[in-house]
Order: C-alpha cells, then sequence, then structure tokens
C-alpha cells in the first residue's frame, strides 16, 4: 500500500556531524466538531513581530498583528482558549506596556467576534471569558523605581490594568509582578495587595504563581522563599476569597506540590496546571482529581492537545494520556533551562508551521536558543507529528542551517511502498 512521502534533510548532530533525518510526517489530527467538555484549557499564545522591524533588546515591539491574531483563531479553531498578554507574549520581557494594552483589546475583540458570529463548531455557545483571558500585571512600573514598602503604587498599577482587562470582556489573570517583590517585605504584604485587587474585580480571576525558573526576578514570591511557607500564603488568600478566584495557575515545574494544592482548593475553584514538564499525568489526573490547563507548551502542540482533550471527552482516557505523552519529550526540551527561553521555541515552531514569515521575536529573543537545541526541536516536533507542513518545515530548516553555514540539502523522496 502506497503512503505519502516527506522529506528528507540533512541536519547537524550534537557533535556537529551531519545525519539524514528522514521526516515522518504529521499526526492525524482533527479540529473538534463541537465544544471541548471535561477539562478547561487555554494555551498561552505568543506574539508575532513585524519581520523587518527593529526587533532589538529595549526597543518598542512592532507587532505584525494579522499573523499574531490569526495564530490565536487557529488555536480557538481547535476548542482551545487563549491566554494572552501573559509571560509566552513576552510579557515584560520585549512586550512593552503600549503593546500589551494594545494585544489586551485586539485579542478580546476578536474573541467578541468570533462569539458573536458562532465562528468555529469548537467554541460554539462558548462565552467571551472561555475563549480569552489576560493578564493583570504591572509592567507599567520600572522595578528599579519602586520603593520598598510602596505598596500603594503598585497596587494602583495592578488596578489600571485589572479595568482595562474587565473592560475588554477578557477573563482576568492576576501576574506575578516584579514590582510587588521590591514592594513588599512580608507574607501580609503580599495579602493585603492581592485581597485589594480581589476585592474591586467585578468577575472571578485567575491567580497566577509563576516559579523564579521562568522569571527570577520573582524569588521568594509570597514573602517567602521557602516553598511550604510560600504555599500557606497562598492558600489563606484563596480561602479568605475563594468566591473572586476561577481558579489557580501554578507554573512550579513540582507535580507533587500541584497535587497537593489541587486537593486543598476550596469548592469550586480550579486548579489550571502550568507545569509544561508533567501536563500529561495532571491533567489525566488520578482517577478523583484532575488539572485543567493554562500552558505555554499548548500554542506548540495544540492539534496534539486538542486530540488528547477529544479523546477525554470520548472517554477514552488511555488515548488521551498516549497522546499528552507523545508530546512531553518536546514539551521537555522547549522548557529545558534556561526556561527563560521557552518562548524562543514556541515561536520556532510556528515559523516552521507557516504561521509567520520569519523567525524573528520582538526584543531579538529568538537568539536565545542555539543551533544544536533548534534542531532538536526540530525533530522532536517531527517525532510528535507536530510539523504539520513537512515540506515547508524542512526547507525553512534547510534555510536556517545555511544562514549558519551549515549546506543541508533537501531531497523529497519518490515514495514509499
Amino acid at each position: 500500500m502506497s503512503q505519502l512521502a516527506y522529506p528528507q534533510i540533512l541536519l547537524p548532530n550534537e557533535h556537529g556531524e551531519l545525519f539524514t533525518y528522514q521526516l515522518k510526517g504529521p499526526g492525524e489530527f482533527q479540529r473538534p466538531s463541537a465544544p471541548i467538555q471535561t477539562r478547561k484549557v487555554y494555551a498561552a499564545a505568543h506574539v508575532i513581530p513585524v519581520m523587518d522591524a527593529d526587533n532589538t533588546p529595549g526597543a518598542p515591539a512592532s507587532v505584525d498583528w494579522e499573523a499574531t491574531l490569526a495564530y490565536r483563531h487557529e488555536l480557538w479553531s481547535y476548542g482551545l482558549g487563549v491566554a494572552d498578554a501573559m509571560d509566552t507574549a513576552q510579557r515584560g520581557m520585549g512586550l512593552d506596556y503600549a503593546a500589551t494594552c494594545e494585544l489586551i483589546n485586539r485579542s478580546a475583540a476578536q474573541a467578541a467576534a468570533v462569539v458573536a458570529e458562532n465562528r468555529y463548531p469548537a467554541v460554539a455557545g462558548r462565552t467571551v471569558r472561555d475563549l480569552i483571558a489576560c493578564g493583570v500585571g504591572t509592567d507599567q512600573l520600572d522595578p528599579a523605581q519602586v520603593n520598598p514598602g510602596d505598596l500603594q503604587q503598585v497596587t494602583d498599577a495592578y488596578l489600571e490594568m485589572l479595568r482595562l482587562v474587565e473592560a475588554s470582556g477578557a477573563k482576568s489573570i492576576l501576574m506575578c509582578s516584579r514590582a510587588l517583590v521590591k514592594a513588599a517585605s512580608s507574607a501580609a504584604d503580599y495579602l493585603q495587595v492581592y485581597s485589594t485587587l480581589l476585592e474591586a474585580a467585578n468577575e472571578p480571576v485567575i491567580l497566577h504563581w509563576l516559579g523564579e525558573m521562568f522569571d527570577p526576578a520573582l524569588s521568594g514570591y509570597w514573602g517567602d522563599t521557602d516553598l511550604q511557607a510560600a504555599t500557606a500564603t497562598f492558600e489563606q488568600l484563596l480561602q479568605t476569597h475563594a468566591q473572586k478566584i476561577d481558579g489557580v495557575k501554578v507554573s512550579l515545574l513540582d507535580a507533587e506540590h500541584e497535587k497537593r494544592l489541587r486537593a486543598s482548593l476550596p469548592a469550586g475553584v480550579r486548579l489550571y496546571t502550568g507545569d509544561d514538564f508533567n501536563y500529561p499525568e495532571l491533567i489525566d489526573g488520578d482517577g478523583q482529581l484532575y488539572s485543567d490547563a493554562l500552558l505555554g507548551i499548548f500554542a506548540a502542540i495544540y492539534p496534539a492537545a486538542s486530540a488528547a482533550l477529544q479523546a477525554f471527552d470520548a472517554g477514552e482516557q488511555h488515548r488521551g494520556r498516549a497522546t499528552l505523552d507523545s508530546t512531553r519529550d518536546l514539551g521537555l526540551h522547549i522548557f529545558s533551562a534556561p526556561t527563560f527561553y521557552y518562548k524562543t521555541g514556541i515561536a520556532f515552531l510556528s515559523w516552521l508551521n507557516g504561521h509567520q514569515r520569519g523567525f524573528q521575536m520582538v526584543g531579538g529573543l529568538h537568539a536565545g536558543r542555539s543551533l544544536p537545541h533548534l534542531v532538536r526541536t526540530f525533530v522532536l516536533a517531527d517525532s510528535a507529528g507536530l510539523l504539520l507542513r513537512p515540506e515547508l518545515a524542512a526547507e525553512r530548516m534547510h534555510q536556517l542551517l545555511a544562514v549558519n553555514g551549515i549546506t543541508s540539502p533537501v531531497s523529497t523522496l519518490t515514495g514509499v511502498s
């Protein structure tokens, strides 16, 4: 029986020696014909810059809005919500405050149009808040200019953005703040600021706990470097304000900690896993409890993630888990240390799959990973069936290697019998 033929390409291994790699082709992933039911998920999406803009560190972000918003439509069409203006979108890491505000308003407006027009079967009947959740932060403040003890300045910055996100119609995600780390001196300070924000929120929010592996400036968040003590403060906040909390998004890359926290949550509060290492087991659950998801890796593996969630909906737990497991090596690699640069891998796959014209990121962050790292990303993505246009991906990989001085001819096989 004849099968499709996919390209082969010469790639350098970790020793710089070329080897022939045969692409396996895309997985059999289908867009869902109805909304996903058994898990609530958001994919944290990246932003795509104008390719001929000044995408250098410190330059104001010049965003290709057409391509950036098209990527969000792609995620919605697969049944996933979008978490926007988060660290995956380079919030505070190349995306300046003005561009952040514009991103929130543009993405929320697109989500509202999708809902009003009932555009995709995968999100039929969903609300705008189901489709889009946006980060509420303090990036209009320079942490270096924040005075220790000035909680009011930090609170006011948070409230300004909370009003912006709520006015857009999106769900609010209260992000960790570098400025709050500078201003706060105790757990009580964190409780004071967050209590004020939760009391001011008009709708339930998602609380986001981002670990220092994602942002070293967040060390000691919740007032303590000891994880157990920090968790106790976090849980105190949850118990006091449960009615204002839709869920918590935990990005500590510690599966056992997440399971313990998940079991202690107040009724009605979701655990949105942010663990880009252990998401298969956490989303699958233990037979009683499971995690929902708000993940950067889902922006890279969204066809497989959607297929897994569809399997869970169909009662095919083992197939759903196996599909997620098939992407885990890719997730471990993209989020490997220094984890700060995981966004480079997501933009790289976006380029390979034709969602952006060039491999660039705002702030020059596309230079954050080495060529061997990107070659390994290419191979792992193909192994997981996530190079959806193999010929294009091979040609673009060839171009990248050529720019880096490596001759790597691409040849398409005539057929496989």
